[in-house]
């Protein structure tokens, strides 16, 4: 667990329980579980940026490794795909998995819905958003352009891929996003969980779609399985 500076991107990892935390300009992409927030906070300031003072939260998909610090957030507006918006709008504990985490869900407030091909201008990076459907119905990636650079959440890690075997999930669909990411000019990920891919991002992913098996039919999900 660490902080590491990526250019204009400040990576903070917190725990094995949260998803990684990224925050650009006044902007937190997913904010972890939330059990940690006093070490975000820590970290936040370090960095000029108290937690009063993020004005926007982007939310890569709705569990709850990566939503369940938005509250800490008072002045934050929440920005998340349109397809994911009701599960969080209804506090659905279930789809959330927030009891896997020992966590409780509430209903949050969407400030925005986001559309694939969405522009987002975060400090001095603009960043296209991408939907990768298959983790989650809305799951996203941020691509900035200039750089080469994706933010992937979790529908794709350093050594894997998003797991497709909970509420929401679809095999079939995470296939066609990881396509549509392999044939992009991508050379850093920065996942939602574990390490950053520091080049040939797109050549991964080939690779890794390739080796991607849908989950068994006939075995119960665990933590085996990947990330939340």
């Amino acid at each position: 667990m660490g902080v590491k500076k990526i250019g204009d991107i400040v990576l903070i990892q917190l725990a094995d329980v949260d998803s990684n935390v990224y925050l650009i300009s006044d902007t937190v992409i997913d904010t972890g579980t939330g059990f940690n927030f006093t070490r975000l906070r820590d970290v936040l300031r370090v960095f000029k940026m108290p937690m009063d003072n993020v004005k926007q939260i982007i939310n890569t998909h709705y569990h709850f490794d990566h939503i369940g610090g938005n509250g800490y957030f008072t002045g934050a507006s929440i920005l998340i795909h349109e397809a994911d918006a009701p599960v969080m709008e209804n506090g659905d504990a279930e789809a959330s998995v927030a009891d896997f985490f020992g966590g409780r869900m509430h209903p949050m407030k969407i400030g925005k819905r986001l559309k694939n091909g969405e522009k987002l201008n975060l400090g001095n990076l603009e960043f296209e958003v991408i939907h990768t459907p298959g983790h989650t119905p809305g799951s996203i990636c941020l691509y900035e352009k200039k750089q080469k650079l994706l933010i992937s959440g979790d529908t794709v890690f350093a050594s894997g891929v998003g797991r497709t075997d909970l509420i929401g999930g679809d095999f079939e669909q995470l296939k066609q996003s990881l396509q549509k990411l392999s044939k992009m000019d991508i050379q850093k990920i920065l996942p939602g969980h574990g390490s950053v891919v520091e080049k040939d991002g797109a050549k991964l992913i080939a690779s890794l779609l390739k080796a991607a098996k849908p989950p068994s039919e006939d075995e119960e999900s665990d933590e085996d399985e990947g990330p939340i």
